[in-house]
């Protein structure tokens, strides 16, 4: 059997006992090398910066980069290929560190299957996991990310516009877009996705958002589509009408209670739909005032 491909991956700031839970969820998997680069925004303090590298160290891990400086758009895919390039040839499992992977069927058979489609890539959707309530909280890392955000839907497609489509493995041989969304001309095969459980919605998002929207509009930090603004401004107006939670009652978001440890029923039938036909939203649609873009009252 091949040996398992490493895991490539650009960290932020996150809290020590999420980089834990993930790396112990790869590991499950049976991912052993870990290809990890740190980046930190000028507002984040040394204490800070120096609790999450502990924990990374304490895993057994010794990250390849470590900068600090303006989130860019090109920040992300930049660390990132350099990652890939010293990983070397063969595939690459490509996550943020607020993204764990569910595969239907153990690795190796996945990346046979991808060899024998000729892609080069196999794709995922992302789950985003909101807690009970839609409040933006902390989790207690003695109960688990699936005792705090129990519940499971495409808030990145249907709230924010988003693409909710990732890219999990890639060949070394195929260059990824940034945010490991697409690779030109090496459409993913598998269907379904692979389901990408996206735990963001956390403690700490709604202040990381406004200041994302903020220093993207005054420049501050460069981007090259005004979708990355867009798309905060989007999350901002529906947490100001909601008291600063996401509302889990609208039913556009159709949240359901899912798990970790279980691939649902459901998700074959609406995540191979959704991927197939996700479109990037009309500039028309974009010139909206932000928050307009779901028709139901209640979001």
């Amino acid at each position: 059997m091949p040996a398992l491909p490493p895991l490539i991956a650009v960290i932020g700031p996150v809290e020590p006992a999420l980089l834990t839970a993930w790396v112990h969820h790869y590991r499950t998997l049976g991912i052993e090398r870990y290809h990890l680069a740190f980046h930190f925004p000028e507002h984040v303090g040394a204490e800070r910066r120096h609790r999450v590298q502990a924990a990374c160290r304490e895993l057994g891990i010794v990250p390849a980069a470590v900068s600090c400086g303006p989130w860019h758009e090109r920040t992300n895919p930049q660390l990132r290929d350099a990652l890939r390039e010293h990983a070397g040839d063969g595939w690459h499992l490509l996550a943020d560190s607020d993204e764990f992977q569910a595969y239907p069927a153990p690795l190796h058979e996945v990346l046979a299957e991808a060899e024998r489609s000729g892609t080069g890539t196999v794709g995922g959707l992302m789950l985003d996991r909101l807690a009970t309530d839609g409040a933006l909280t902390g989790w207690d890392p003695q109960q688990g990310l699936d005792a705090a955000y129990p519940l499971g839907g495409f808030l990145t497609h249907h709230l924010l516009r988003g693409d909710p489509r990732k890219i999990v493995l890639a060949h070394s041989s195929v260059p990824v877009a940034s945010g490991n969304h697409r690779a030109e001309g090496h459409r993913p095969a598998n269907r379904p996705p692979v389901l990408v459980h996206h735990f963001k919605w956390r403690s700490g998002v709604a202040q990381d958002v406004e200041r994302r929207a903020r220093h993207s509009a005054d420049g501050t930090w460069k981007t090259t589509s005004p979708a990355r603004l867009a798309e905060a401004r989007r999350l901002l107006a529906h947490l100001r009408r909601h008291g600063g939670r996401i509302a889990v009652d609208c039913p556009r978001l159709n949240l359901r209670p899912v798990s970790l440890t279980a691939i649902p029923g459901w998700w074959p039938t609406e995540a191979t739909r959704l991927v197939s036909t996700w479109r990037p939203p009309r500039a028309a649609a974009d010139q909206k005032e932000p928050g307009s873009t779901i028709s139901s009252p209640s979001s």
